[in-house]
This record gives C-alpha cells, structure tokens and sequence, in this order.
C-alpha cells in the first residue's frame, strides 16, 4: 500500500521509525491508550500491526511521499534517521514536507547535549536539526536522550572486553523503553510540552568500568572495559571498512563521555511518565 493508497485515518498522530526499537515501543503504548496513530515507514510488510493504526510509506529523503503521507497530521513524533553521512539532508527535507503537509506540532528524538561543538559528532546533527525546528516557527518538543543502556552489552566485543577511549568519564544512560514511555505521554497530551526540551537520562550517572561489572553480574557473561587511546580506537575499528564520518561517531562516543558530557542525570523521565527511569541492572533483571 502506497502513501497515496492509504485509507484516510481518524489518525492526527503520526510516528517514523515504527519498525524500529524506539518508534515500535512508542506506537505500541499509543495502541494501548487507544490513541489513533499513523505510522509512517519506509516498507508498510515490516510495520507493526496494532490497533488503532494506519500506515503510510515515505523515506525522509522524498519530499514528496513524506508529505502526503502526513496529510492531516497534527502532531509528529520523529524519530531521528538512521545514521548516515547525508542525515541533516534527510532530516531537513522531512521537516520541510511536514510543514508543507500542515503539521502543528513536531517531537524530536534529539540528543543529549546536543550542540554545535558537541564531542560525540552526531550530536552537532541533532543540533542542527533542531535549529531547523526553530526555524519553522511550528512548535516543538526536543527529548535530549542520553546513550541507550540496552545498548551497553553489544558494545563489548567477542571477548566481552568494551573498548574505547572513555577513561574514567559518566554517563546517565537511560533506557529505551523510558524514553518511549516518555515520547508517548507527551504524544497524548502534545499541547502542554510544546516549546519544551526534556534531557532524559537513567537514574544514576556510571562509567563503562562499573557498566561493565554490572552486565557481568546481571547476565553472567564476563564483561570488561579497556580503556584506548584515540589513536588505539581508530586503529582497533579500522578493520572494519567504515568510512571516516561513522568511525568518527563511533570514537566520539568514548570521548563524549571521557569529556563528561554526558555525566548528568535529571528526573524528566519521571516527571512525564510517574515512575523512576531503569537502571542498566534494573534494565537487565527485568
């Protein structure tokens, strides 16, 4: 089914990114609360079926298709673009067709501390993209999210060994499922967060030295960090062929931290959902 063959819907809540992890948690908990919802996907086969939802097929790079398929939208939950040299392009023209389709109200996944001279360089995307928001004069919620703790685990590699250049450095890494749960109370209630920017984070701030600890404790595998150079990082990840834009990104998400960027916690989880973000053991045990 097209963008242009796609049942007009009561939906005025669209989500990107339903076939992912974030986007998919999000769409289910809007199905729960029997909130309308059109999900817009790049491959309608892959999007979930839930009730209570439509979808549409659009790539955030086709202006086009991105537009019709958020007609009568008023409220957008987007999902950042994959990763990808062009995706400040992707997100621009996504933003440009949202606009054009009339919608009132965009929720960003951005991150946290997101700036124009931020460590982790995918970060000064997510600030462009938010001055791109801005720049629309439609309103906006921003969810500063800081580095996924589901993600910690795969950051080791086939010894279990997690490997960068992080030294000693924190990180409040908060789990996608409150972010989610988060993304979705602002969803069903858009009006009184517009204008604001939420940094969600998990409820303690660790190193990847205690991170690793607490995989190995809560899973049984043995996990370890080892602290790299930068001049090691690169080297230990060249083999993989990835072009410098991502290798960057990979590395910078160890200075980030080594920086202490992304050492803060905050209660923004809580104040939109009611309970206390996950801890990485809580995450793990649950």
């Amino acid at each position: 089914m097209s963008a242009e063959s796609s049942p007009v819907s009561a939906a005025e809540t669209a989500i990107t990114g339903a076939t992912g992890s974030l986007g998919g948690m999000v769409a289910r908990l809007l199905s729960e609360a029997r909130l309308p919802a059109r999900l817009i996907v790049r491959n309608e086969a892959k999007a979930p079926t839930l009730q209570g939802t439509t979808t549409a097929q659009a790539d955030f790079g086709d202006k086009d298709a991105s537009r019709r398929a958020l007609e009568g939208i008023k409220t957008l939950f987007m999902v950042s673009a994959s990763e990808s040299e062009d995706r400040l392009e992707q997100h621009t023209t996504f933003i440009d067709a949202a606009v054009e389709a009339g919608v009132e109200h965009i929720v960003y996944t951005s991150f946290f501390g997101a700036g124009p001279e931020a460590t982790f360089t995918l970060a000064r995307t997510h600030y462009a993209t938010e001055q791109k928001l801005r720049e629309t004069g439609r309103k906006h919620t921003l969810l500063r999210n800081n580095f996924y703790a589901d993600i910690l685990p795969h950051f080791a590699d086939e010894n279990g060994v997690i490997r960068g250049p992080a030294g000693d450095g924190k990180a409040g890494f908060v789990a996608r499922e409150d972010v989610a749960r988060a993304a979705a109370a602002i969803l069903q209630q858009p009006v009184a967060h517009a204008g604001f920017a939420y940094e969600l984070t998990g409820p303690e701030s660790i190193n990847l030295t205690e991170a690793a600890a607490i995989i190995a404790d809560a899973t049984g595998r043995p996990t370890s960090f080892l602290n790299e150079t930068v001049e090691e990082a690169y080297a230990s990840r060249s083999h993989y062929g990835a072009p410098d834009w991502q290798l960057d990104a990979w590395v910078s998400t160890y200075t980030a931290i080594a920086n202490g960027e992304l050492d803060k916690t905050t209660n923004d989880v809580e104040l939109l959902t009611g309970r206390p973000p996950l801890s990485l053991r809580d995450l793990l045990t649950q």
